[in-house]
């Protein structure tokens, strides 16, 4: 089975920051891969799909060719969540983002 994606993806790894609509519940992650519309990381915490989070990605200046660093908030949807030798992988749509000069 083809699969159909609506952007570029970008193999990137890059540390992120994941709040989950439970009150106080941030998990430590990393990327796997970027793209304009979604994001795919491995994180150590479940993430049913359907559920709402809200990420931070710092994106290095020297990726971006910027003066400075530029961190990335987002809110997503989790759309696929599994487990791949014994490292969870999430798949989330970003449904917002704005950015942040550091």
């Amino acid at each position: 089975m083809e699969e159909l994606r609506s952007s570029v993806r970008f193999p990137i790894k890059l540390p992120i920051a994941v709040r989950t609509d439970m009150v106080g519940s941030e998990h430590a992650a990393e990327t796997r891969d970027i793209s304009a519309g979604g994001v795919l990381f491995n994180v150590e915490a479940d993430m049913p799909v359907g559920s709402i989070i809200n990420f931070s990605i710092a994106m290095p200046a020297s990726v971006l060719g910027t003066p400075t660093d530029v961190l990335v908030n987002c809110v997503g949807r989790v759309i696929r969540s599994s487990e791949e030798q014994g490292r969870k992988s999430v798949a989330a749509v970003i449904d917002e983002y704005h950015f942040e000069r550091s």
